[in-house]
């Protein structure tokens, strides 16, 4: 047993009560016990108002009076975003709340009695029972900036997602009406292209103008003279040949105006929104030295604090290395020797942004993509590429982590490390 897991046992004393809580969206059930287990009181269902919050405050200082109780600890099971808006309120007054897994939930909820029934009313005992254990964890819940970036990030998230889904509306269309349209522009969302796109979408529009036509319509919309009376011939060219449908163009122009103002309204959204947030990094300490790392940008930075928070909170960067789910777990038992992979148990998107970081780093940053052909390629040892990407994505926590804790400037030969001697020997 670790001293963590120690610690998250010696917090439950005689003296606490323990509260299990099963969310829900209208109304949530508690239940309490000692540190042996014993329950106290009878249920409590509640509202998931201002009145059921109120009352369940109520409830708990009663059990504490009636039990000699001086603190709580008060589980709750992540359901959703739901237990949040729970969990500040008890720690406006005083009360901490902890987390306790889904998965242990399931898989325990018969040991009392050897049924697989499952309620809120048993869920809530289960959830105290677990806690009462120290089968918890302590959420690490963002405050002042670091809040503001995670709220941030989730809607920069969002707006990527609505933007993937325009454009991919916008290449249905260009395949239906003008497949050819990309032979001449390579990229749809240049500027040229887009200006084709707004005054003359279809063919048929196309046709109707000249080149001369054309590049006049270009220049009077800012386009600068690096696209010419080559291209718009060509644009004519395709157009006249073209296999796009020919029926329903009236409604067809209507539904790319639509994908288009779409399309500039996100765009204008995620500009102001990553001004925003570059403004919020320009008050984190730290954050200048984890740009220093070539490769590294804004949006990185960002999303690694908004899913870690603040750096000063943690003792070790494999702490991180654990909320990322890249931990590593093995299946192994007498003489068999099972595979080691990495547990997933932590952010998905905390570990989606540092792997798609790492695809960068490993092509483009020099040290990184020399710690990738040395894993890969050494002698002893030899990482598959997968796992030399994983390897570094860890390397790549501790890099940030050292920097921001530190704040000092980036170290390309302390970035190779020990390898760095090693990697001498083989030039």
């Amino acid at each position: 047993m670790s001293i963590t897991q120690n610690s998250k046992i010696r917090r439950i004393t005689d003296s606490t009560l323990v509260v299990g809580a099963d969310i829900a969206k209208k109304v949530h059930v508690a239940r309490a016990s000692d540190a042996r287990g014993v329950e106290l009181g009878k249920p409590l269902s509640f509202d998931n108002s201002r009145r059921g919050l109120e009352k369940l405050l109520t409830w708990i200082r009663t059990l504490m009076a009636d039990h000699g109780c001086d603190n709580v600890v008060f589980g709750v099971e992540p359901t959703g975003h739901y237990w949040m808006n729970l969990a500040q309120f008890l720690r406006q007054h005083g009360i901490g709340v902890v987390l306790v897994n889904p998965l242990h939930v399931k898989r325990t909820k018969e040991l009392d009695d050897n049924n697989p029934t499952k309620n809120d009313r048993k869920d809530a005992r289960v959830i105290s029972q677990l806690v009462k254990d120290g089968r918890y964890s302590v959420p690490n819940i963002p405050k002042d900036v670091y809040a503001e970036l995670r709220v941030g990030m989730s809607q920069r998230e969002r707006l990527v997602e609505d933007l993937k889904r325009v454009q991919g509306r916008i290449h249905n269309w260009l395949d239906r009406f003008f497949p050819e349209f990309t032979e001449v522009f390579r990229d749809w969302e240049g500027k040229a292209a887009l200006v084709c796109l707004r005054k003359c979408p279809c063919p048929q529009d196309v046709q109707a103008k000249t080149a001369d036509e054309i590049v006049r319509m270009w220049r009077e919309s800012g386009i600068p003279r690096g696209v010419g009376k080559k291209r718009a011939a060509a644009l004519v060219d395709v157009a006249s040949d073209s296999i796009g449908l020919t029926e329903g163009l009236q409604m067809a122009r209507q539904e790319l105006n639509i994908l288009l103002s779409q399309y500039d309204l996100l765009q204008e959204h995620l500009g102001a929104l990553m001004e925003q947030i570059e403004g919020l990094l320009n008050g984190v300490p730290g954050v200048s030295q984890m740009l220093s790392v070539p490769g590294v940008g804004v949006v990185t930075v960002a999303g690694f604090l908004a899913e870690v928070g603040d750096l000063s909170s943690y003792d070790h960067w494999r702490q991180i290395q654990k909320l990322a789910g890249f931990n590593l777990k093995e299946n192994s038992s007498g003489k068999h020797k099972g595979r080691t992979r990495i547990t997933k148990r932590g952010r998905p998107r905390l570990r989606a942004l540092l792997y798609r970081c790492v695809l960068a780093l490993a092509a483009k940053n020099p040290q990184f993509r020399a710690l990738h052909q040395y894993f890969t390629t050494r002698v002893d040892n030899p990482l598959r590429p997968m796992a030399s990407l994983i390897a570094l994505c860890c390397k790549l926590i501790r890099v940030l982590f050292t920097l921001g804790r530190r704040q000092v400037p980036y170290d390309p030969e302390k970035a190779l490390g020990p390898i760095h001697s090693n990697l001498l020997l083989a030039a």
